[in-house]
């Protein structure tokens, strides 16, 4: 998800969405990629482990 489309889904304020996704970064939770079809956005994605990989 972008971080808009987050924001739009929680309705949070972007402020909080933003520091949010800032420490799930830090915290190594986080994956973010890169929006090809806007590239002023970033992607998020939640970081699987190898098991959940594995499992799925």
């Amino acid at each position: 998800m972008t971080q808009k489309e987050i924001i739009h889904e929680t309705i949070l304020p972007s402020r909080t969405v933003r520091y949010a996704l800032n420490r799930l970064k830090e915290e190594e939770i986080l994956i973010e990629l890169f929006y090809f079809l806007d590239s002023r956005q970033r992607l998020y994605e939640i970081k699987r482990s190898a098991n959940e990989v594995l499992a799925a």
